[in-house]
């Protein structure tokens, strides 16, 4: 199976930036979509962005124009750079693959740990 590993969270202020990073390792034959999703107290689980391995991204309405998704496929890594941060972004954040484990395999969905995004003054 694939570990997630998160990192580069913390306490910001408004108007601060972050950068999120997550590597997948373990028994991976390819990722098709690496992405992030976000959960406060007392909310559901939320996409923020999605990166497909063919270079496709989308985002969630409330962070366009602020976030960035990017991709190194080479290392299975994924990156979120957070602009302009808000105390509404203050949440848990997940990172997300969709994996096979062999060549035709079913795909998979793998989650990290979750890493805490406190927007704060």
């Amino acid at each position: 199976q694939a570990q997630l590993v998160e990192s580069g969270g913390g306490l910001v202020q408004p108007g601060g930036s972050l950068r999120l990073s997550c590597a997948a390792s373990g028994s991976i034959f390819s990722i098709n979509a690496m992405g992030w999703y976000r959960q406060a107290p007392g909310k559901q689980r939320e996409l923020v962005a999605r990166a497909t391995s063919a270079g496709s991204t989308n985002y969630a309405d409330f962070v366009k124009g602020r976030f960035t998704i990017s991709r190194d496929n080479a290392k299975n890594t994924v990156y979120l750079q957070m602009n302009s941060l808000k105390p509404e972004d203050t949440a848990v954040y997940y990172c997300n693959a969709l994996y096979r484990m062999t060549y035709g395999g079913l795909p998979r969905d793998a989650w990290g740990q979750g890493t805490q995004v406190t927007v704060s003054s």
